[in-house]
Formats: C-alpha cells, sequence, structure tokens
C-alpha cells in the first residue's frame, strides 16, 4: 500500500512540476491551423488503463513544409500519459504549406 502511495505521489508532484514548464521555441514561426492529413490515434499506456488515469495532452508540434513533424513538446497533462501522445503527435501528418508552423494538438486519453 505504501509503494502505491508513494507512486501516485511522485506523479501528482511530477504532473504539477510539467504543467509549470515554459514551452521553449524559435519566435519566428507562424501559428496557424493547418489541415492534419493523417491522425494517428495514441496506445493507452497499460500503467495509466491499471491507476485509471485519464484526460487530456496538450502538444505543441512544429511543423515543416512538408508537413511532417520537426519537433514536439507537451504543455499540459498527466505525465504517465504525456510520452504515448508525443509519439502519436510525432507521426501524424499535416497539409503541405509554403513555411513551417506550430500546431496545438490535444489528445483525449479516456478508459474504454
Amino acid at each position: 500500500m505504501r509503494r502505491w502511495t508513494a507512486i501516485t505521489f511522485l506523479v501528482l508532484f511530477a504532473a504539477g512540476m510539467l504543467s509549470d514548464l515554459p514551452a521553449y521555441g524559435q519566435q519566428d514561426q507562424v501559428e496557424s491551423r493547418r489541415k492534419m492529413v493523417n491522425k494517428v490515434v495514441p496506445i493507452y499506456p497499460f500503467l495509466a488503463q491499471k491507476m485509471g488515469i485519464a484526460g487530456p495532452v496538450k502538444i505543441e508540434a512544429l511543423v515543416v513544409p512538408t508537413g511532417n513533424v520537426k519537433s514536439a513538446v507537451v504543455l499540459g497533462g498527466h505525465p504517465v500519459l504525456a510520452q504515448a501522445a508525443l509519439d502519436a503527435v510525432r507521426m501524424c501528418k499535416w497539409e503541405v504549406a509554403p513555411h513551417e508552423t506550430k500546431e496545438l494538438v490535444i489528445l483525449n486519453f479516456h478508459p474504454e
């Protein structure tokens, strides 16, 4: 029982720490709402399922002109869900554009 209490405390503490981190990025990038051509559904982490963790994860993706993701940063959400969300967003593809753009993606995790 103590082990789960400690794990829960660490996860909640880390969630609070991650939500306070500023998002660093290039200043000259254009923010837009390009159409997502290929959306990848994230894999719900086993640990999150077992612990009953659910909710949204907010990610900012830097998308190059070809539509591929150059980089992605977690802006908010539970840390246990964050890696699965990042993996999914990095595999997504957007429509072609003349320049790099920042795209906000919100992935919702919920048990089924």
